[in-house]
């Protein structure tokens, strides 16, 4: 019998590679028409998702050490495709000998999607409303963005993903959880506002930084009607396509589970068994620690 939280983790993976997929198609284009396209190749957001799973998997525990040189060998090998700098900064210094806690990248431009993208594998074995999981958490990010706003855009993601709810309220108890930032303020001007993801996005066009992606992506998962449609409304919406869609698919595909997936579309994906193995493998991993904590 199929565990609970291997549906779960089996729809974040699968509906968050659908969404890199499909976005990649458009990623950048101006008024893309939106058609879901022959070949569904995953990029980085999946790729690294799939590298932090992996490490768990080994490690049997959340370890930034072990992230770290999983990631960096993925890179070693060639297998990611559209990397991007701060990332790649950090996986060419890990490679290099560099301390994983040394070699994200730092200031403004660190506080890109890079660690936000790759994060959701933790909400199944971490919580976010515990001190020292929440520094776990910084820790996983630092890796590659050791940005305060790089972190807080993962820990938004953790905590809704952890949280199992996409209710509205979710956005008031982030304005709670997180401290003083522009990400809390993203999220305190999209309640005072009520905002809707199009709305926040023709206000905020959406982009590699992390302050428009994830309010965006966490909005559009909480309004969803249904994984394509807001699959389709995010490539409408332009910009960073394929990891806003990855971001929006892990959340919206974490809460509803497999149920909700496109088959027949997904079985397309490169990648698609490899990561459907992968979430056996992680949901088993997942399902130890809980019985032992029991």
């Amino acid at each position: 019998m199929e565990s609970k939280i291997y549906d779960r983790i089996l729809g974040c993976l699968l509906a968050g590679a659908l969404g890199d997929s499909i976005g990649a198609r458009f990623e950048g284009e101006t008024a893309p028409k939106f058609v879901v396209p022959d070949n569904l190749r995953v990029t980085d957001d999946t790729q690294l998702t799939i590298a932090t799973c992996e490490s768990i998997i080994a490690a049997k525990s959340v370890d930034p050490e072990s992230i770290g040189n999983r990631m960096a060998e993925w890179f070693r090998d060639r297998r990611l495709s559209g990397i991007g700098a701060s990332t790649l900064k950090a996986l060419t210094e890990i490679n290099e000998g560099g301390h994983w806690a040394m070699t994200g990248a730092t200031g403004e431009r660190s506080a890109g999607n890079g660690a936000a993208m790759r994060i959701s594998p933790l909400a199944f074995f971490l919580d976010p409303n515990e001190m020292g999981d929440r520094t776990m958490i910084r820790d996983v990010s630092r890796i590659t963005h050791r940005n305060d706003e790089a972190y807080l855009g993962a820990l938004a993601i953790v905590y809704v993903i952890a949280n199992n709810s996409l209710d509205l309220s979710v956005i008031e108890d982030l304005i709670v959880k997180l401290p003083e930032s522009r990400m809390r303020d993203r999220f305190i001007e999209i309640s005072k506002n009520n905002l809707s993801a199009k709305q926040l996005a023709n206000k905020y066009p959406v982009s590699g930084f992390v302050v428009d992606s994830v309010p965006f992506s966490i909005l559009t998962a909480l309004e969803s009607s249904g994984l394509m449609e807001s699959i389709k409304l995010i490539v409408e919406c332009g910009g960073d396509t394929d990891t806003t869609a990855s971001m929006f698919g892990n959340i919206f595909g974490a809460i509803h589970g497999s149920a909700i997936l496109p088959m027949e579309i997904v079985q397309q994906i490169d990648d698609f068994e490899l990561i459907s193995k992968t979430a056996i493998d992680l949901a088993g991993v997942a399902d130890r620690i809980n019985s032992d904590e029991e």
